[in-house]
């Protein structure tokens, strides 16, 4: 009697597969993650590898528990990228305990709750990010200037070692220092208008070259964007999420800067800082937890770009990808009912085409 065995998606066409879209996503994030590996240091590298192997041993546990292949945790490349990106949406300095706890969010709660790959409603390294957020606030903004690899001030790898894993980042008050959304929400508490407080954060070469404060994979933004350009090219993205996402946040940001500079930062600025281009390019085209049509995926890059608008500027939160991206997940399977592809041998209103082929 033979055995069917069903899987779910994301299914790929002619040459793809999930292994090689996950290869070539992770390709895309190794210039910036090493660029960030030496701006950051011995303590950033440690983080990175501990959240990328709690991802895969968190994914391999769960797939031992269900009594599927466990080899599919470390070849498919789905665990890899969700520790990948949770570990470039944390501070870089951030101890141990953070990328185990955020992987077992991630990986666990986030998609083997829902039945595994393909099957997720919530991005996971996004749900991981935002649980860790949400419970450990101190240490989630505990971001340090950046100190180079061999350079001085840089911490030694036995120092680090001792940092994430004695508990030494205790007194990171002393060393820590707000990002550029941080600073600048901060100052708007205190009545300082951001006109006044921007100049002090906003510098567009470091800013597109990484040379600033942030999170470990956010900082250099034209790195990320040649890594996400790389991926519309390969063809394993579309540019609909990226472009609708940046697109609203630039104009949203522009308009209330242009009405308010004094309380709000430029749209140059909110592309710029942040995550932004790592949420555009790689966490909000999600193939699992994105629209399938091009006209859905337009609409949920806009609607992630209000939302990352919004948040910024009115919430407590001076970061919104993660919350966006999260909260246009939830509404992915409503803009699927409502924009959906025409199928094919049919016309746009679903009728069969005729006999010519007139698809009018």
């Amino acid at each position: 009697m033979s055995v069917s065995i069903e899987k779910s998606g994301p299914f790929g066409h002619a040459q793809s597969s999930v292994s090689k879209t996950m290869s070539t996503v992770l390709v895309a994030l190794l210039p910036a993650t090493l660029f960030n590996v030496w701006l950051f240091g011995w303590p950033a590298l440690l983080m990175f590898l501990i959240t990328v192997g709690a991802c895969i041993a968190f994914e391999a546990g769960c797939l031992a528990w269900q009594d599927r292949p466990v080899k599919s945790a470390l070849f498919d490349g789905s665990a890899t990228l969700t520790g990948w990106l949770l570990a470039m949406s944390l501070p870089p300095w951030t101890p141990w305990w953070i990328g185990v706890l955020g992987a077992f969010l991630a990986i666990v709660l986030a998609k083997h709750i829902y039945g595994g790959l393909g099957q997720n409603v919530f991005n996971p390294a996004m749900v991981g990010r935002v649980g860790l957020l949400v419970s450990f606030p101190v240490q989630m903004t505990a971001f340090v200037p950046p100190k180079p690899l061999f350079t001085d001030g840089a911490p030694s790898l036995i120092d680090s070692l001792g940092m994430v894993f004695g508990g030494g980042l205790s007194n990171m008050d002393s060393i820590s220092a707000a990002s550029a959304l941080g600073h600048i929400k901060t100052e708007l508490t205190k009545g300082v208008p951001v006109s006044e407080s921007l100049p002090q954060v906003f510098d567009l070469t470091s800013m597109l070259t990484g040379m600033h404060i942030g999170s470990f994979g956010e900082t250099s933004a034209i790195l990320i964007l040649l890594g996400g350009l790389f991926l519309i090219w390969r063809g394993v993205i579309s540019w609909h999420t990226p472009v609708g996402l940046m697109g609203t946040l630039f104009v949203c940001a522009q308009i209330s800067h242009m009405a308010a500079p004094e309380r709000f930062a430029s749209g140059t600025f909110h592309l710029l800082a942040g995550a932004t281009f790592l949420g555009a390019f790689f966490i909000a085209t999600d193939y699992v937890t994105s629209p399938i049509s091009k006209k859905g995926q337009l609409v949920y890059g806009m609607g992630c770009g209000f939302l990352i608008w919004v948040i910024r500027c009115f919430a407590g939160y001076p970061e919104g990808v993660a919350f966006a991206v999260l909260l246009m997940n939830a509404l992915t399977p409503v803009i699927d009912h409502h924009v959906r592809p025409r199928t094919f041998g049919r016309n746009s209103k679903g009728e069969p085409l005729s006999v010519k082929g007139d698809g009018k």
